[in-house]
């Protein structure tokens, strides 16, 4: 689990982020794979709902909790940074919109 130090500096990096997105939105960002740390990649497991739906792979949170959430998060974090990492399908489903017979999609991710 980070400790508030790791907390607060992602919360600064993100909020300079977001400024900066802010300040030049017709600028888009080509990596921010340089920015993650593994304390990053730490807190955002933390913020993973335990209670969340499987994805479509199947996996809960429990397949990427315990001993091996370190391995897997350091991994993931070297594919990212060294731009080998390939996002997961989403898959896309219809729901029903209100009584009517629309329909909104949306993404149910891994």
């Amino acid at each position: 689990m980070p400790d508030a130090q790791e907390s607060d500096s992602m919360s600064t990096l993100q909020q300079r982020i977001a400024k900066r997105a802010k300040q030049c939105p017709e600028a888009g960002f080509t990596s921010l794979a340089h920015l993650m740390d593994i304390g990053w990649m730490n807190l955002a497991a933390a913020r993973t709902r335990r209670d969340g739906a499987a994805g479509v792979d199947g996996r809960g949170y429990e397949d990427y909790a315990g001993e091996q959430a370190q391995t897997w998060l350091a991994d993931l974090l070297d594919r990212a940074k060294s731009g080998v990492y390939q996002a997961p399908p989403v898959r896309r489903v219809h729901i029903p919109k209100g009584t009517g017979p629309e329909t909104r999609p949306i993404g149910i991710p891994t």
